[in-house]
């Protein structure tokens, strides 16, 4: 196990910044999803890492060691890439060996570290076919065994899951956890998908525009984002953002309830919605609508657990609320995140 660091690193290509002096440092052994939409510079700090790419500036530490010249076999770092590049004319046995050999590791020596990573990864009796016969999640876990006979320091997952499809995709989900859990590597794991990130990472750093906006565990990012992109980006649906006054206000849908399911209307934001559009997804109800007397040019979602009545239909005029606790205020200009502020709640308080 090692404890990555990255310092004020930064990388252009051309007249283009990918990283824009990004400080970052991981835990010991933890498992650490870089986050953001496509562009932000996460899959170009995961190359800098692993030594694909030279950065303009700043300094990789791995295990305590500045690698930042090192080519990337001395990183003692294992990448696992989004298309597995496995070698389709060699048996799986031999697709795990091949860096071993390409090292000179003894043969004996070999054979018993492919058999451990084999048990490991459940996959012993997959070592002599070949990867046309494998399905998608037996090919993600024999590029993982590939990976662990090397032995290394850092674990480093390039959107591995992408090329899935969405039911493969959720347990290969957890099998990639309970590896990592197992083994103890410190992982950086790279995704575009926050429901891998929120439930793989025991942090998850959201990049945008080439700099981290916000790290921090699941709950950290989904409950109290730094900004309105973090607050926009993770959630699905997205938080809603109001501007009241001269600040922005936002609440989860979830915590947009009907009135007479909300609690306490001494602590709450009561507002009249519109109701525009229903969607039954099964164990919820979408209810989207406008808020006029808030804001009149922003559209709000509430999210409805099925266990709960339905309150509104497509016309309709209804009353919701939001708990005052769940309410989380930004600056308009800037988007970043702002302390309570309980006289604008109270002053936009209404039925």
């Amino acid at each position: 196990m090692a404890i990555v660091e990255v310092r004020k690193l930064r990388k252009e290509f051309g007249g283009t910044t990918a990283t824009d002096g990004i400080d970052l440092i991981t835990e010991d052994g933890e498992y650490l999803v870089l986050l953001g939409p496509s562009g932000c510079g996460k899959t170009t700090l995961l190359r800098l890492l692993a030594g694909l790419e030279q950065p303009t500036d700043g300094d990789i530490v791995i295990g305590g060691e500045v690698v930042t010249a090192l080519p990337p076999r001395e990183r003692k770092i294992a990448m696992v890439f989004q298309s597995y590049a496995l070698y389709p004319h060699k048996t799986v046995r031999k697709n795990i060996t091949f860096p071993l050999a390409a090292a000179h590791i003894p043969k004996e020596e070999r054979a018993a570290k492919v058999q451990w990573a084999a048990g490991v990864l459940g996959i012993e009796r997959l070592l002599d076919r070949r990867p046309r016969e494998l399905s998608g999640g037996e090919r993600q876990r024999v590029a993982l065994a590939r990976a662990m006979v090397r032995e290394p320091q850092v674990f480093l997952f390039d959107e591995p899951l992408s090329n899935l499809d969405a039911k493969l995709r959720t347990s290969a989900r957890d099998e990639l956890k309970e590896f990592q859990q197992r083994v103890g590597i410190t992982t950086i794991y790279v995704t575009h998908d926050q429901v891998e990130a929120m439930g793989l990472g025991d942090r998850i750093a959201v990049l945008n525009a080439g700099r981290i906006q916000q790290l921090g565990t699941p709950e950290e990012i989904y409950t109290d984002p730094a900004n309105t992109f973090v607050a926009t980006f993770v959630g699905a649906p997205p938080m809603n953002i109001l501007r009241v006054e001269d600040k922005l206000i936002g609440f989860r849908p979830e915590n947009l309830l009907p009135l007479q399911w909300s609690g306490s209307r001494q602590s709450q934001l009561i507002c009249k919605l519109e109701v525009t559009r229903v969607e039954n997804l099964g164990s919820d109800h979408y209810v989207y609508g406008i808020v006029p007397s808030l804001d009149p040019d922003a559209k709000v979602i509430a999210k409805i657990p099925s266990t709960v009545p339905l309150v509104g239909s497509p016309g309709s005029t209804e009353t919701y609320a939001v708990a005052r606790d769940k309410l989380r205020y930004f600056d308009p200009d800037t988007g970043d995140r702002l302390p309570a502020d309980p006289h604008l709640v109270d002053s936009a308080h209404h039925e």
